[in-house]
């Protein structure tokens, strides 16, 4: 499960089936990378953003809201973009070479940003972009203290990120096993009991 806030937001829900299954063994693994289920014999994967396509089976389990986000010393020097267009002449804090996609009415528009700072890893493009290097386009429940404190102040919000998911990824096969359709129901419902925990209170 991802790193950037596998801890904190999906490893509750695992201590919660640890609790209720206790002859069940379970092993986790946290970070950013794509892992390899089959080669690396897990029984499944929890995958947040937008999925690519692959053999695998996914079942999404809740939303993932973002927006793009800047400090206001950033603001301050570089000014902030109104469209999607003007993005390509500021510094994107990315993962690597991805694009970004907004709402534009039923329209969705694709940019490529650029930037000098990259990080696999959406807590530290999080802190990047506090300490004013640039914009990040980031989910809610990573930026939703930033925001309230005044760190972070979303921008460009006439173009929303399209929303994005989180989903329980599994080999491909007939039936999932037990643990796996447990788990999926056990996140589905941490999603549907608490909406403020992913930044979902909208």
């Amino acid at each position: 499960m991802p790193l950037s806030f596998g801890p904190t937001h999906f490893a509750p829900v695992l201590a919660e089936m640890a609790h209720e299954h206790p002859q069940l063994q379970i092993h986790t693994s946290y970070s950013d990378r794509f892992v390899d289920l089959i080669a690396e014999g897990f029984d499944c994967a929890i995958r947040v953003g937008y999925l690519q396509d692959s053999n695998l089976i996914a079942k999404r389990v809740g939303p993932i809201y973002g927006k793009l986000v800047a400090s206001p010393d950033y603001i301050k020097t570089q000014g902030s973009p109104q469209t999607p267009d003007e993005l390509v002449t500021h510094q994107a804090l990315m993962q690597g070479t991805e694009a970004w996609q907004f709402m534009d009415g039923d329209k969705i528009v694709t940019v490529q940003p650029q930037g000098r700072f990259k990080a696999d890893n959406a807590t530290a493009l999080a802190a990047a972009a506090v300490a004013g290097l640039g914009i990040a386009w980031l989910p809610d429940c990573i930026t939703y203290e930033h925001v309230a404190s005044g760190a972070l102040i979303p921008i460009m919000t006439r173009y929303p990120p399209p929303s994005a998911g989180a989903y329980v990824i599994r080999p491909p096969g007939q039936h999932p096993a037990r643990k796996v359709r447990v788990l999926t129901e056990m996140l589905i419902k941490s999603f549907e009991l608490n909406p403020y925990l992913w930044g979902l209170s909208r």
